[in-house]
């Protein structure tokens, strides 16, 4: 499965574009559309480079929801799996209890579990909780 246009459109809108290299609220330096894979201090690159990346760091992404979530899953889950594993890290989807619910086929407790991944430094971050907020609406098929 690949990430649709709604899913894609999605991840553009919280990761927005920035041509030079910053350190996000995590202190990762990032660049494009929330790439992190090579960045480094006061790089820069072309909006070309920020889609080649977006689409090296989806097929990441896409692949750990592929190999970790159930087969039996919905574009639209699919699609919202992809924009938290893209924004959080693998690692964390993998191991979360939004996927272990998923895996047990209670969908409805997953997507309550959106709503927990919203803090970074121990607090509430509100650009993490609009994301979660839009990605739990998407994994509902709202």
């Amino acid at each position: 499965m690949r990430t649709s246009p709604k899913g894609i459109a999605l991840i553009k809108e919280f990761e927005g574009l920035r041509l030079e290299s910053y350190q996000c609220s995590a202190g990762k330096w990032t660049i494009g559309y929330g790439s992190t894979r090579g960045v480094k201090p006061a790089m820069t690159i072309t909006p070309t480079e920020a889609e080649e990346r977006l689409a090296f760091d989806l097929r990441h992404a896409e692949a750990a929801v592929e190999r970790f979530a159930p087969a039996t899953i919905r574009q639209h889950q699919f699609d919202a799996l992809v924009s938290f594993a893209f924004n959080l890290g693998t690692e964390a989807l993998r191991h979360s209890t939004l996927l272990a619910k998923l895996s047990r086929g209670d969908a409805r407790g997953a997507a309550e579990e959106f709503d927990r991944w919203v803090y970074a430094g121990g607090k509430v971050l509100p650009g993490l909780a609009r994301r979660r907020a839009a990605e739990r609406v998407m994994f509902e098929g709202k």
